[in-house]
């Protein structure tokens, strides 16, 4: 997507912007979808994830999970945006109605996110968003290496704890 809006703003002098809409929930998400061109991301499910998020949050099979629908659901009611008019209202469902796994507090986790963001950045030798675009090489990788690229077969200590 992105090389063909860059070759039609090369032929046309029109810029066509390219949102990463959906399913973007984890830090690796944001980078991937800008490193593959987005110029923005929707953010929706990431952020519902936090405490300052307006849904509640419950238990779901021993896990806290924060409520979470899509734009387009039919709890959302965007009737605006979906209805193709007559009686029915909302003539399609487009969103979720489902459940995120709760993430805590937006402050420490945002930061966080901004962190890896950056570090991702400069592995590549990158400063800035365009020469991540420019420079970065997607690798597709199994789930396993990703599981075996993180802390594995140790217990992490949390340092709020240690006096």
């Amino acid at each position: 997507m992105a090389a063909a809006r860059d070759e039609y703003f090369r032929e046309t002098g029109i810029y066509v912007p390219i949102c990463s809409d959906g399913g973007i929930v984890h830090d690796y998400h944001m980078t991937l979808a800008l490193a593959m061109g987005a110029d923005f991301l929707m953010l929706g499910r990431y952020f519902a994830r936090f405490d300052e998020s307006p849904t509640n949050k419950v238990m779901v099979g021993g896990a806290y999970m924060k409520e979470y629908w899509g734009e387009g659901s039919n709890r959302a009611r965007n009737w605006q945006r979906y209805d193709l008019g007559g009686a029915a209202k909302l003539s399609f469902e487009e969103g979720v109605d489902s459940y995120v796994t709760y993430a805590g507090p937006l402050h420490d986790n945002v930061e966080a996110s901004m962190y890896k963001v950056r570090s991702t950045m400069c592995n590549v030798g990158v400063t800035n968003i365009p020469d991540l675009q420019r420079d970065a090489k997607l690798t597709l990788v199994s789930s396993v290496s990703i599981v075996e690229g993180g802390a594995h077969d140790v217990t992490l200590r949390s340092t709020s704890n240690v006096k």
